[in-house]
């Protein structure tokens, strides 16, 4: 009983994870300018704003992994479809 209760301790959700521009950078290849024209035009997830009315800002990360994968099924259905 003791394990299972120290198993669940580690498994509980935290909620979204925000990363920093550097990591989405790094997780997209794309630049830093890019990024924000394509969130300016609605093609890329918005980032928040870490302290309301500041500067500092993040994304969250599933809605950036989930960019990602939209992106590699466009890929998959173009080849499908080639």
């Amino acid at each position: 009983m003791k394990e299972q209760q120290k198993l669940h301790r580690h498994t509980v959700n935290r909620g979204p994870r925000l990363i920093r521009l550097r990591e989405v950078r790094d997780l997209t290849g794309l630049s830093r300018s890019y990024i924000y024209a394509l969130a300016a035009d609605g093609r890329f997830p918005k980032s928040v704003a870490l302290v309301p009315g500041g500067s500092s800002r993040a994304w969250v990360e599933a809605e950036v992994t989930a960019w990602l994968q939209q992106r590699i099924a466009e890929r998959d259905q173009e080849v499908a479809n080639a």
